[in-house]
């Protein structure tokens, strides 16, 4: 009996150091083997980059990681302290809270869930597990911590006049920085309608109505039947108008663009996207599409991985970016990068020295690569934040 009993209790220290182990060590290699960079730094800048005055960002998935966004990391893409390297003012934080079971661009289901695991694995509140609403604010609510803590010099910017003082203020301390929350998928939206008012309290400003299945709002391009908005989803348009909330049309099937395009007033983007025109997949946007964003004042926001843009470098970008300008104009293209959205990029934040670069060989002049690289950010935001 005490032998059996002394092979019981090393059976659970066995099994307790294991757990231990996973916690410690597999979230962070799964984030170290997801979001990983093809090019390296320290990267070379030109003379005048850091006199670029506003650098911004539409789509950026750090949030979902285990990761102090304070402290610097040599892994993953974003972080504070990499941000004020690289001299970025403003970068949208996306927030993910679910994604199928072996995804892909053709065709999936909302029958599997990999984020509860990962969120499980992190030893998140066990509510963050099961309910994607829960897991989507406490995500917001993150980034609502990271502003509150002034010695960080870091804003969440909700309005207008939130964005107009911050642009203000930082033209004096160039140090400063500010961040934005933004919605990947209306799924998370768990109580209908209701559930809005929560996120837009919560600081949310912009919403991708689909991520990469389809929805009881609308039909995501990587869904099952593809559809366009659905009566829900055509109700939430009108509350987002009411409030403020602009559309992301990112991962929205070809009918949802169509219905978006005109049924919506509010404000328009694509938060992270390629182009057809160069690199042909269901994932990128139609020229015709793109022509119809471009006619309703919207932005592009090109990525920064293969898929997006046919390359595995800055270069691969900027022929996107050079694409959409000649197509609709350099005032409606941005840098939508989809850092820490699980791909490998070209670069972490503090690589966009390399596309500044890439954008000069390209021919864009001075003045329009600062258009390109943030100020199209800031001017669209400024249109189209709510005023307070």
């Amino acid at each position: 009996m005490k032998l059996l009993r002394k092979a019981v209790l090393r059976i659970l220290a066995v099994l307790a150091l294991l757990l231990l182990l996973f916690f410690l060590f597999v979230p962070r290699y799964i984030d170290r083997s997801k979001n990983r960079s093809t090019a390296k730094g320290p990267f070379e800048r030109v003379s005048w980059y850091d006199s670029l005055p506003f650098i911004a960002d539409l789509h950026c998935d750090a949030l979902l990681w285990d990761r102090r966004l304070d402290k610097p990391h040599s892994y993953g893409h974003v972080d504070l302290p990499r941000m004020q390297e690289a001299n970025m003012a403003f970068q949208v934080f996306t927030v993910v809270s679910k994604v199928p079971a072996g995804i892909n661009i053709e065709s999936n289901n909302e029958h599997s869930d990999q984020i509860g695991w990962l969120h499980f694995a992190q030893l998140q509140p066990p509510g963050w597990w099961w309910s994607v609403q829960q897991r989507a604010l406490g995500q917001c609510a993150v980034l609502q911590r990271l502003a509150a803590n002034e010695d960080n010099q870091f804003r969440l910017i909700t309005s207008r006049h939130q964005l107009q003082q911050f642009v203000a203020d930082r033209a004096g301390r160039p140090s400063l920085m500010a961040g934005m929350l933004g919605l990947e998928g209306a799924h998370c939206l768990e109580d209908g309608l209701a559930s809005l008012d929560l996120f837009y309290q919560a600081g949310v400003r912009y919403i991708g109505l689909t991520h990469f299945f389809d929805n009881e709002w609308a039909g995501s391009a990587h869904g099952e039947k593809k559809a366009g908005l659905t009566a829900k989803g055509r109700q939430l348009l009108k509350r987002m108008e009411q409030l403020g909330i602009m559309v992301d049309l990112a991962h929205a099937s070809p009918a949802t663009i169509d219905d978006v395009l005109t049924s919506f007033k509010g404000g328009i983007l694509v938060s992270h996207t390629g182009v057809q025109g160069v690199c042909n997949n269901r994932r990128n946007l139609s020229d015709k599409h793109l022509d119809m964003i471009g006619k309703r004042g919207g932005l592009v926001g090109i990525g920064l991985w293969e898929t997006a843009v046919c390359g595995k470098d800055a270069a691969a970008t900027a022929r996107s970016i050079r694409y959409v300008a000649n197509r609709i104009g350099v005032d409606k293209v941005a840098l939508g990068s989809d850092w820490d959205g699980a791909f490998e990029m070209h670069f972490d934040v503090t690589g966009t020295p390399l596309l500044v670069q890439a954008l000069l060989n390209e021919g864009f002049s001075r003045r329009e690569i600062g258009r390109i690289m943030g100020e199209n950010i800031r001017d669209f935001m400024l249109r189209h934040l709510p005023a307070r």
